[in-house]
């Protein structure tokens, strides 16, 4: 069964109506990315931090997998599907998929701020107060600006197995997560999902220039409706 991994972004979960946090002034929902996402905004005003994170979990409450998380999820019946996202929520689970690495840590998770190893389901509001078992104050299990990505080089062992790599709803502009299409084998197949997909790293019949949802009905019928 040939390895198919997914690297997947914010544009795959967009279609299920969770924001994207970054606007055109590059501010996060009316706040500068360092005074929310970023140790230095945390200890600064840690409570900012936590009500912009549980605003976060509660609208993904309200939302669910779309049509292309389930695609995903569908072609384990064909493949050996690894998915490395970059995302914080837990729609590819809720879809089905059953191996989901998380490169920027887990929205429903939290950890202790002296950033102990454990880390702990976390699904209601986290606020001051809220403390581990050994009485440290927790924190989002968020990887923030800033912040060494841990799982990165378990990402790059999963990329360096593909006999197919699918970039889906990422620009491929954030690093280090950008940098994984460089440990892909040789003769790897690459495929793009992204409305303004290039083709810098892959050829033109490969890249499909929709959103997710289209690009996966697209890719089914390649890999499977044949």
């Amino acid at each position: 069964m040939k390895k198919l991994v997914v690297l997947s972004g914010a544009g795959i979960s967009a279609e299920s109506g969770i924001k994207t946090f970054r606007d055109s002034d590059g501010l996060w929902e009316n706040h500068r990315v360092e005074d929310v996402a970023s140790p230095e905004g945390f200890e600064k005003n840690p409570q900012l931090v936590l009500d912009f994170y549980n605003a976060r979990r509660k609208q993904l409450k309200e939302v669910q997998p779309n049509e292309a998380h389930k695609i995903l999820a569908e072609l384990e019946n064909n493949f050996d599907v690894e998915i490395i996202t970059q995302n914080v929520d837990d729609l590819h689970e809720r879809a089905g998929s059953t191996k989901v690495l998380h490169l920027h840590g887990e929205l429903m998770k939290a950890r202790p701020v002296n950033f102990d190893s454990k880390v702990i389901p976390w699904e209601n509001d986290l606020n001051l107060g809220d403390l581990d078992e050994n009485g440290n104050q927790l924190r989002p299990h968020i990887v923030w600006f800033g912040e060494m990505v841990p799982e990165m080089d378990n990402a790059v062992e999963i990329a360096s197995k593909a006999n197919i790599f699918l970039v889906i709803g990422t620009s491929m502009q954030v690093y280090p997560a950008a940098g994984l299409i460089s440990y892909v084998p040789e003769n790897c197949e690459v495929f793009v999902i992204d409305p303004n997909a290039s083709y810098s790293y892959t050829s033109r019949e490969n890249t499909y220039k929709m959103t997710a949802t289209e690009g996966m009905r697209k890719l089914r019928e390649r890999f499977v409706d044949q």
